[in-house]
C-alpha cells in the first residue's frame, strides 16, 4: 500500500523492536491471511521470529455506511478464515470493523482443540447446529451438520458475496 512489500515491512518492524507484526483493518479476511503469509515469508528469509497477528474487516465497504447488512460475514466464513490464519502460523487472530461477539466466538470454537477448551457461551447450543438434530421437521434436521453450513450459499450470493470476494477495483 505504501510501496514497501509486506515481507520487507515485517522485517523492518522486527528489526526496530516489534514483538508482534501483522495486519489490521481495511481488507477482507482472506486478503489479510495472504498478506501475513508474505510477511511470514520475509521474516523466514531474514531468519527472524516474532508473533503474527491478524484483524481483518468483517464486511466489504461499497455500501458503507448505510447498507452493510448484506456484507456481514457468517460465523462459518469466520471459522474458515480462523483455520486458514492459524495454519499459516498466526496466533493472534481477531477482527476489526464489522466483527461481532459471535464472530469472535466462532474463532474460539474453530480453534478449540488447539486452545484446549471451548468458550463458555458455546455451552448454550450444539456446535455445528447439533441442537437441530431433534427438530420436528426433517428438512431442518438435515441441516444439523458441518457440511451443510460450510457449503451453504446464502441469499447474499456467496461465493461472490462481497464480504468474501475481491473488490472489482483491485
Amino acid at each position: 500500500m505504501d510501496g514497501v512489500p509486506p515481507g520487507e515491512c515485517a522485517v523492518r518492524l522486527v528489526k526496530a523492536g516489534a514483538d508482534i507484526v501483522g495486519i489490521n483493518c481495511h481488507l477482507d479476511p482472506l486478503t489479510c491471511v495472504r498478506t501475513v503469509k508474505l510477511m511470514k515469508a520475509g521474516l523466514d528469509k531474514a531468519r527472524l521470529k516474532t508473533h503474527l497477528m491478524i484483524q481483518p474487516l468483517g464486511f466489504s465497504l461499497p455500501e458503507f455506511p448505510f447498507a452493510l447488512e448484506t456484507r456481514a460475514m457468517t460465523r462459518w466464513d469466520v471459522q474458515k478464515y480462523a483455520r486458514e490464519a492459524y495454519n499459516v502460523g498466526i496466533c493472534y487472530i481477531g477482527g476489526c470493523c464489522g466483527f461481532e461477539a459471535y464472530h469472535i466466538r466462532a474463532i474460539a470454537e474453530e480453534l478449540a482443540a488447539e486452545r484446549g477448551f471451548l468458550p463458555p457461551a458455546s455451552e448454550k447450543y450444539g456446535l455445528w447446529r447439533a441442537a437441530l438434530e431433534m427438530h420436528s421437521k426433517p428438512w431442518v434436521r438435515a441441516r444439523a451438520c458441518r457440511e451443510y453450513w460450510e457449503n451453504l450459499l446464502p441469499a447474499s450470493g456467496r461465493p461472490k458475496c462481497p464480504s468474501m470476494a475481491t473488490p472489482a477495483d483491485e
